[in-house]
């Protein structure tokens, strides 16, 4: 080989040579440059909420809170207009009282007058035990039709199981006033003031439901139905955010936690504010197996999970609201 040959041949070597150690360097670069970036995880402010629902159904007469408001407890929030339930307590203090009069007889002993009331008591309840059966056959044929709902069907059954009881106890009282009373009797006819004494105020307390008030402070967040709307048992009729109970949701990849535990404390900022705040961590826990974050058991390594990590603000924060971004470096 001539001199020119291998000067040519080392210069192509030199240029390899070069260009590896400079695609080399530029890697170095690349991976210490990507591995001095921290990892974004992004969470958000999260507040406690409870809903305001009656037991009762009924329709909405007047809302005295709207979305926004700052409330506190025992602020009166809705009123529901439920003429079914005064109804029931009409009925609750009838049967009371006839109750009443049957133990006074009882221990007074019956007059001629008092067994013709008895009687005329007995045929009312057998009269309102017939229109209860009525009204349930109708009721029934309406939910066969798929008109009314279960829950209609259910209470005209529960209103015919009522007025069997009515009849049931105005027969008792018919026969002890026929009869003459005995000790027993009285106890019993006693027993049967206090139960229809309890009736009442069972439905005393429903007519409370009526009457909506706020358990805590907090602020209304949701509004859910409109004067003039019917709600059912247990519809929420508004949703109150607990402002002053804030703490910042994330979900973290298991290999991003770096020995974060419950107790820890981390630093986060606030865009929103423009601010940084120190947290404590109070609760992890595993999203499930259907939360998997970064299959690799492919490359003979471990599936890995997300976390859930929710941490609360060391200090009260002024101008939080739900929803913020909470930004982690890791």
């Amino acid at each position: 080989m001539s001199d020119q040959a291998k000067k040519q041949h080392n210069n192509i070597l030199l240029a390899i040579a070069g260009f590896s150690i400079v695609v080399i360097i530029v890697a170095l670069i690349g991976f210490l440059a990507l591995d001095r970036d921290p990892d974004i995880i992004q969470g958000q402010m999260e507040v406690d909420e409870y809903r305001v629902s009656s037991k009762v159904p009924g329709r909405i007469v007047e809302l005295r809170a709207k979305e926004g408001d700052i409330v506190h407890k025992g602020d009166i929030l809705a009123i529901i207009d439920a003429p079914e339930v005064r109804a029931k307590k009409v009925q609750a203090e009838s049967a009371r009282n006839a109750a009443s009069a049957m133990h006074e007889m009882a221990d007074n002993g019956a007059r001629e007058e008092t067994i013709r009331g008895a009687f005329e008591l007995l045929q009312q309840a057998k009269a309102a035990n017939e229109i209860a059966r009525k009204t349930y056959e109708r009721v029934n044929n309406l939910f066969n039709e798929g008109v009314v709902t279960a829950q209609k069907r259910d209470e005209a059954q529960a209103a015919v199981k009522a007025t069997e009881a009515q009849v049931k106890a105005a027969q008792s009282q018919y026969d002890m006033a026929r009869n003459g009373a005995r000790q027993e009797e009285r106890k019993a006819s006693s027993a049967q003031v206090s139960q229809a004494s309890g009736a009442v105020m069972e439905v005393n307390s429903y007519i409370n439901e009526t009457t909506q008030t706020a358990q805590m402070d907090g602020e209304v967040s949701e509004v859910y139905p409109k004067v003039g709307e019917l709600v059912g048992t247990g519809t929420p009729i508004m949703t109150i955010s607990m402002m002053d109970d804030q703490w910042a949701t994330f979900n973290i990849r298991e290999d991003q936690l770096n020995g974060m535990a419950v107790g820890s404390e981390i630093t986060v900022s606030i865009p929103a504010l423009d601010k940084e705040v120190k947290m404590k961590v109070y609760y992890m826990k595993d999203k499930g197996s259907f939360a998997v974050w970064k299959a690799t058991k492919a490359n003979g390594e471990y599936d890995q999970k997300t976390f859930e990590v929710r941490a609360r603000p060391l200090k009260k924060l002024d101008g939080v609201r739900p929803g913020m971004s909470v930004i982690l470096k890791k």
